[in-house]
């Protein structure tokens, strides 16, 4: 067994441990394996072990790694967690099973413009910067309500759920706290939430999907090399 595979095996038991110990967890939570900057070599003991849900933060790093090894596993579910530039649209609808940082009008609306063409089923998650740092993507708390009937209501688009990334050295309970509340009053069933340092107390307040990488594939490589 490789280390990806027994980390990888770790994390999942630490997942129903959490789920265990919670008081109300979701109804799953499911791990997205986070293999950004990883390459194909890397991925594919965790595929072999049977692992199918993956996330990336490039749109064309991921088409470059999974457009091939998704002619060998046709059933890889791909997330987006990273920022969406709009000009990346396309290639997002395409490639992706998943998106969580719609955060901006001109982006929803791109989004909508480009499913309009497709029959291709995408899950969506709204970003929200939970923490108001102004140097962070996301929609600002107080702004999800209107932001989410945009992009639901109005335009169409399906939205399941938000996403957030707690401000570094900050406790992130109150902010998973703050996300789950946020999607309760939104009637959105989906919670993005939770990373390799902090997963296990997402579990806690009803994360759907957690993104884990380095606690499975060890520290990123650099990008480019």
């Amino acid at each position: 067994m490789s280390d990806s595979t027994a980390n990888l095996s770790d994390i999942l038991a630490r997942i129903g441990a959490a789920r265990k110990k919670a008081v109300k967890p979701a109804p799953s939570t499911t791990l997205i394996a986070v293999t950004k900057t990883h390459d194909v070599g890397a991925i594919r003991p965790v595929l072999d072990a049977g692992h199918r849900v993956f996330g990336e933060n490039r749109v064309q790093e991921a088409m470059g790694k999974w457009t091939a090894l998704r002619k060998v596993y046709a059933d890889i579910e791909l997330h987006l967690i990273g920022p969406l530039q709009s000009n990346k649209t396309r290639e997002a609808v395409e490639t992706f099973d998943a998106i969580h940082s719609l955060d901006r009008p001109k982006l929803a609306h791109a989004l909508k413009a480009e499913l309009a063409k497709t029959a291709k089923p995408l899950t969506l998650f709204i970003q929200v910067n939970t923490g108001e740092e102004p140097q962070k993507a996301g929609v600002m708390p107080q702004d999800i309500l209107t932001f989410v009937r945009l992009c639901r209501d109005e335009l169409g688009l399906p939205v399941r759920g938000l996403m957030c990334i707690p401000p570094n050295g900050e406790n992130p309970a109150p902010h998973f706290a703050l996300l789950q509340k946020l999607a309760q009053e939104n009637g959105l069933p989906l919670l993005s939430m939770g990373m390799s340092g902090d997963f296990e107390s997402a579990i806690k307040f009803g994360a759907t999907h957690v993104r884990i990488g380095s606690a499975i594939f060890g520290e990123r490589s650099v990008q480019g090399s």
